[in-house]
């Protein structure tokens, strides 16, 4: 990250609640892997941060990789870390990226508040 020249303006390690998760992932709640995305998520604490710097957000997806991992290059976090989607359709992804500066303000709100 920081060899990219971006900077970490925010880190913190965090457990996630379902309340929360729900609130993140709203357009996802009447999928059927929802449930298995909310333990996965649930079952230990997160890293969460807030990156800065010339195009973050899609230097930042690329470096995670596409978001099924079967399917991310070798090299990208998705590509060496992550796992799925398995039969049932979860994904077990090991990182996420907003995907427009939209998302990213209204995500910052929902995690960090107004620390």
């Amino acid at each position: 990250i920081e060899r990219r020249g971006f900077t970490i303006e925010k880190l913190e390690m965090r457990l996630a609640t379902k309340e929360l998760l729900e609130k993140h992932y709203c357009d996802l709640i009447g999928r059927s892997f929802f449930p298995q995305l909310v333990d996965y998520m649930t079952n230990g604490p997160l890293i969460i941060g807030v990156m800065s710097g010339n195009e973050v957000i899609s230097s930042w997806r690329m470096m995670m990789g596409v978001t099924n991992p079967n399917e991310a290059l070798p090299g990208t976090i998705r590509g060496d870390f992550a796992q799925g989607p398995d039969e049932g359709g979860a994904t077990f992804n090991v990182v996420h990226g907003s995907d427009s500066l939209e998302s990213a303000s209204k995500e910052i709100s929902l995690w960090f508040g107004d620390k």
